[in-house]
């Protein structure tokens, strides 16, 4: 019983101290949000990560009570959670394709009483989005079974960072050759455009100079 303990304990440290230094998989944000224009948050996501945020907005004076309008984006301006007048809520969704997605938030007329308003937000993406609870309850699986889960997934997630971020090496490289390419082009162009105008422009002295009879 101690030793299966005691591999929990090791399991459940490795799983909270090494996975959040390997992928980002939530995050506590605290915004001051001005009288006027909105602040957002932004984080660049892979496709098929699950996205899980709570808001709630906080006022130090009980007579007013701020509501705040909510926008969340994808990377191609699809709205994927909208809200009024809130004062608190939650959005979850599902990644259809990597890029920024962005989630901005907007004090409404005049609720704050003209003082800034703050929020408190909890984003979580990946693993982080994951109700372990529910998990174990429903497969019937705790201890080290559990954590062994985690552990399995928090692998499965970074092997999913790594290669997302491979992709995205390959596709900077392969625009980084066609700028390249293209500069390459522009300047041998450039380099036979100033060859040919030299010429002409000789051509054309040698002619006016032998009708002017001056060679």
């Amino acid at each position: 019983m101690r030793r299966e303990f005691a591999t929990t304990l090791l399991l459940s440290t490795l799983f909270s101290f090494l996975v959040p230094e390997l992928i980002p998989v939530g995050e506590g944000v605290w915004l001051n949000i001005p009288k006027t224009g909105a602040k957002c948050v932004s984080e660049e996501i892979q496709s098929k990560v699950v996205v899980l945020a709570d808001y709630l907005v906080i006022s130090d004076e009980h007579s007013i009570f701020p509501t705040v309008s909510v926008k969340v984006t994808s990377p191609y301006g699809s709205v994927l959670h909208h809200s009024e007048n809130a004062t608190h809520g939650q959005f979850a969704f599902t990644t259809q394709e990597s890029g920024t997605y962005l989630a901005c938030f907007e004090a409404v007329g005049n609720s704050h009483g003209n003082k800034d308003i703050s929020i408190n937000l909890d984003w979580k993406t990946g693993i982080a989005a994951k109700d372990w609870d529910s998990i174990a309850r429903k497969e019937k699986i705790e201890g080290v079974e559990l954590e062994l889960r985690k552990l399995e997934a928090a692998v499965e997630a970074i092997h999913e960072n790594l290669l997302y971020l491979r992709n995205r090496e390959a596709d900077m490289r392969i625009v980084s050759e066609n700028t390249n390419s293209r500069v390459a082009w522009y300047s041998i162009m450039s380099l036979g455009i100033c060859i040919l105008v030299t010429g002409l422009q000789i051509l054309y002295l040698k002619q006016y100079f032998e009708r002017k009879k001056l060679i």
